[in-house]
């Protein structure tokens, strides 16, 4: 269970990496459309995976 544990915590520091790396790319005026959406895709699976992670029991 404890790998499970550690994949999932890999996971979520690598789509963090990646929305850091997305934010880096937004320009201060005039976002566009496709770097935006790919930057709420990666927000959305970094929070599902948060939930995931929460949801395995840690004991």
């Amino acid at each position: 269970m404890s790998s499970g544990i550690e994949i999932l915590k890999a996971e979520i520091i690598r789509v963090e990496e990646e929305i850091a790396e997305t934010q880096r790319r937004l320009p201060a005026h005039s976002v566009k459309p496709p770097v935006m959406m790919d930057l709420l895709a990666l927000e959305d699976e970094r929070d599902a995976l948060i939930k995931k992670l929460e949801g395995t029991d840690t004991r």
